[in-house]
C-alpha cells in the first residue's frame, strides 16, 4: 500500500498539482473543509483518515513533537521548512515517500523534507 498525502493549508498549489500529475493521493485540508482547523485537530484529522500529514508550518511540528513525548499516537508527519526546500525537492521526496513507504513506517513519525 502507498502513503496517502494530507496537505496543511500551508502548503503550496504547485507541491500538490506537481504530485497530483505524478499520481499520488493528496488531499488538501481546503478540500476537506478543514483550512481553519486548529493543529491539533488537523492532525486528528489526518489520522483518522489514514493519511500522513505534509506540513511547512513550525507550529505543527512542535504539536508532533509534544504527542511524541505523551506517547500519543498519530499517523505521521513529513515537514519541510518553506526556506529550506524547493517546491521541486519537496515534490520529489514525497513522491519518492509516497511510493516506496508504508503507513506504519510512519505511525508516530516525524520525517524531515528534504531527505
Amino acid at each position: 500500500m502507498s502513503i496517502r498525502l494530507y496537505m496543511d493549508v500551508h502548503v503550496r498549489r504547485a507541491v500538490t498539482s506537481g504530485l497530483r500529475l505524478r499520481a499520488v493521493d493528496v488531499l488538501t485540508a481546503q478540500e476537506d473543509d478543514h483550512d481553519r482547523t486548529s493543529d491539533s485537530d488537523l492532525l486528528d484529522r489526518a489520522t483518522e483518515l489514514g493519511r500522513i500529514l505534509f506540513s511547512q508550518d513550525d507550529d505543527l511540528l512542535r504539536e508532533a513533537a509534544e504527542r511524541q513525548a505523551r506517547g500519543q499516537s498519530f499517523a505521521g508527519v513529513v515537514y519541510a521548512h518553506q526556506l529550506k526546500v524547493t517546491i521541486g525537492q519537496c515534490i520529489t521526496d514525497l513522491e519518492v515517500i509516497a511510493q516506496v513507504g508504508e503507513p506504519e513506517d510512519f505511525v508516530n513519525r516525524v520525517e524531515y523534507v528534504p531527505l
